[in-house]
């Protein structure tokens, strides 16, 4: 019996295309990301040409897990679509990331469309330094432990350690995965990124 990875799966792809058929790469990408919307699983996908007049051009998608990714990339409408820029669009890499690292991605919306003058630089979203989410896993885990612990320790101290270790786990995991780690990334986004604190940039 195959497992599922139930962790969601952000796919980064490096494309070229002639700088001067800019207006039919940008078309492209919007069609295959409306085609994309429209299967189950799908999270989110966007778009950036590394500067204005380059070449380059990188694209993001997530889905919420390998099989509903297998699903979009396998499908016809994908491979129609892949096929449609034959000619025009030259595929020259692609990431995946899955598990923790997933969570670090910065969040991306159905479409971004952002041109970046003089960056010396792709502008893909990077995950930030391991260290930065080592503390911001940290921040959320401390709080959920330390409840659960207390929790535990008056409901059911009488129950044996690896039970109630157990059942510790059994609920701390998905209130991680799914609740609390998405809102402190996203609370954190500016520190973890490098940007600045929101209440500066309000200023």
């Amino acid at each position: 019996m195959t497992m599922t990875h139930a962790a969601p799966v952000t796919v980064a792809i490096a494309r070229r295309a002639d700088p001067a058929r800019g207006d039919e790469m940008v078309a492209w990408m919007r069609a295959g990301t409306a085609l994309a919307e429209s299967f189950p699983g799908f999270l989110g996908a966007g778009f950036v040409q590394r500067a204005p007049g380059s070449p380059e051009w990188h694209m993001l998608y997530r889905f919420a897990d390998d099989e509903t990714l297998r699903r979009w990339e396998e499908s016809p409408q994908r491979n129609w679509w892949l096929t449609s820029a034959q000619g025009i669009v030259e595929h020259t890499r692609m990431e995946r990331r899955t598990g923790i690292e997933g969570w670090f991605d910065a969040p991306v919306d159905h479409v971004v469309e952002r041109l970046v003058p003089g960056d010396a630089e792709p502008a893909v979203p990077a995950a930030p330094p391991r260290w930065k989410q080592a503390v911001t896993i940290w921040l959320a885990f401390f709080p959920l432990s330390l409840t659960a612990t207390l929790l535990t320790a008056r409901f059911i101290a009488d129950v044996p350690l690896a039970v109630r270790t157990l059942l510790m786990t059994l609920c701390l995991t998905p209130l991680m995965t799914y609740l609390v780690l998405p809102r402190i990334t996203r609370a954190l986004h500016w520190w973890l990124h490098g940007q600045p604190a929101p209440w500066r940039t309000g200023r």
